[in-house]
């Protein structure tokens, strides 16, 4: 009779745990080591005033990242002047890599904003692989850029630095997959996070699952 007492009594203590870590893991209350890590070196913000950064590390070619951006966009606008939002790409092949190189031209040329609907159109529904500097260039002059512009940009010594310094700066952040997201330069959180804290989530409330979390990584930034 002991022994069924005790086994009960154990049985019941182990759900009460199951369930009272279930209740600390939510979007909308995340927690560090959960929803989100804190980085053990805060990195330095580029943002004005009261605003709050928000860098989303991707990558053109990344499915992940693809699927979030209508979701994410939304989230930008309706943010408005809380934040201040930048985008890095992840050098995924190291210090020569294609896509980030294309990324840090467009931006250098202050074409990014404008032009990165279009690279992911032509990565994910075209399905045309910018994998090389002479795709970049092709695509391009395409796309309506000058070349000897884009060519002088591209292959200029400052873009090449931040080219090769680019895994360094996703190094300082501890980004190592994308799509993640910094807030205020010193949380990092991803959809793969939010959906290992929260087992059991519908695939398709992921999203604004991760936007939720967002939301109050935002809000306690700019406390």
């Amino acid at each position: 009779m002991l022994r069924r007492t005790f086994l009960t009594a154990a049985v019941t203590a182990a759900v009460a745990a199951m369930f009272a870590g279930t209740a600390f893991a939510t979007p909308t209350a995340p927690k560090s080591g959960a929803e989100y890590t804190t980085l053990k070196n805060p990195q330095p913000v580029q943002a004005e005033g009261k605003k709050v950064e928000v860098i989303e590390f991707f990558m053109y070619h990344c499915p992940a990242c693809y699927a979030l951006e209508p979701a994410m966009l939304d989230w930008v606008k309706k943010q408005g002047d809380n934040i201040s939002f930048r985008r890095i790409h992840l050098p995924l092949t190291g210090e020569k890599d294609p896509e980030a190189h294309l990324f840090l031209t467009l931006e250098a040329m202050k074409l990014e904003s404008q032009l990165h609907a279009k690279v992911l159109q032509t990565w994910h529904v075209e399905r045309k692989r910018l994998q090389s500097d002479d795709a970049n260039v092709e695509w391009a002059v395409k796309n309506g850029i000058d070349k000897e512009k884009f060519l002088a940009v591209y292959n200029s010594f400052a873009i090449n630095t931040r080219l090769k310094n680019a895994g360094r700066v996703a190094a300082a952040y501890e980004v190592n997959s994308t799509p993640t997201i910094i807030v205020n330069g010193r949380y990092l959180t991803n959809p793969s996070m939010v959906d290992a804290a929260n087992p059991g989530i519908p695939r398709q409330q992921l999203t604004a699952a991760t936007l939720q979390v967002l939301d109050a990584l935002v809000a306690q930034s700019r406390k």
